[in-house]
């Protein structure tokens, strides 16, 4: 990964910035995207900046396998090799489990049978399966060039989405417990993403708003905290707080993006926030299970799409659980003009 993420992705290629724009990285885990957006916002609405390029990436194909070094290394005997992206990513350092033992644990607690998180799992794979074929993703895409020794390779549609087998789903054994419920086709998938979303002050928005292809204001953002076993449903204590801040109701809200870690996530926040009989106002064109779950891209990932989806004056509220036992959710208003 190297110094300074953020740094270096705003330094790279030819769309570069200058040497002179200062980057923060944030690592909130999974909701390291929209927690940037929503830092973002405060720096602008302090007046410490007029705009701000947030957003969040991940390479999980590159993430590197550790050796420990110095005082670490055994006298004699084997030396263990750590995968990156478990330990860093995808393992609970409070109770010592891999985070799809925190889902099955939320899947016990909500009482989310195997049925219920397959079949969402597979109507996420259709939603986005249908907006793909009608070019919803199209303006969110910016196309990325990879070079290698036969030519470049332009990637400019997601490569999940189509993998689904239907008739393996109700066939495939639990992913990490034993007799659990969660599977790999009910979980998000390893990934390589990035998102980004440019903020900016009441002047600059007056200034550039019509030219942009989607104008939003950000209304409200919160954070909340619960038990770590517990992570999978802290959006459903973020998402309250953020809608009290923003003065509205779960009612007003017409488009809910709830990040798809695992279909139980889904299932269970969407119990939680009254939401069940509202489904199809959630991750209405399917979510990190079929996209995939760029850790730090996310975020900010289900924000984008939420974006332009929403119509003139319509509310969204997006929310992210992220390891530890937190989540950040954030209220955001589209707008035509400022």
């Amino acid at each position: 990964m190297g110094q300074s993420p953020a740094r270096q992705a705003v330094l790279a290629g030819p769309a570069s910035l200058s040497t002179n724009v200062d980057c923060t990285t944030v690592n909130k885990v999974c909701s390291s995207g929209l927690k940037s957006v929503a830092l973002a916002a405060q720096s602008i609405a302090l007046d410490i900046d007029k705009a701000v390029l947030a957003g969040g990436m991940e390479s999980m194909s590159r993430v590197p396998f550790y050796l420990p070094r110095g005082p670490q290394m055994p006298a004699f005997g084997e030396l263990k090799i750590r995968d990156g992206m478990i330990s860093d990513g995808l393992w609970d350092p409070y109770n010592d489990v891999h985070m799809g033992k925190c889902a099955e644990t939320c899947a016990n607690n909500q009482k989310i049978s195997r049925e219920a998180q397959d079949q969402y799992a597979v109507e996420s794979y259709a939603r986005t399966q249908k907006a793909w074929s009608e070019g919803a993703f199209n303006e969110e895409i910016a196309p990325v060039t990879v070079p290698g020794k036969k030519g470049d390779t332009i990637v400019k549609e997601d490569e999940g989405y189509n993998r689904l087998k239907l008739d393996k789903v109700p066939t495939l054994k639990p992913a990490f417990v034993k007799d659990g419920t969660v599977t790999a086709a009910n979980s998000s998938s390893f990934n390589d993403g990035a998102s980004a979303l440019v903020l900016g002050n009441k002047d600059l928005a007056k200034e550039h708003g019509s030219k942009s292809r989607v104008l939003a204001r950000v209304v409200s953002y919160a954070d909340a905290a619960i038990d770590p076993i517990d992570f999978p449903i802290a959006p459903a204590s973020a998402a309250p707080i953020a809608l009290q801040r923003a003065g509205l109701k779960t009612s007003d809200i017409v488009h809910w993006e709830i990040n798809e870690a695992f279909a139980a996530v889904v299932v269970a926040n969407a119990r939680l926030l009254g939401l069940e009989n509202q489904m199809d106002k959630v991750n209405p064109l399917g979510g990190a299970i079929p996209l995939g779950h760029a850790i730090g891209s996310s975020g900010s990932r289900i924000l984008t799409t939420m974006l332009h989806r929403l119509k003139d004056g319509e509310f969204g509220c997006a929310a992210i659980c992220n390891g530890g036992g937190a989540a950040t959710a954030m209220v955001v208003q589209r707008v035509s003009s400022v």
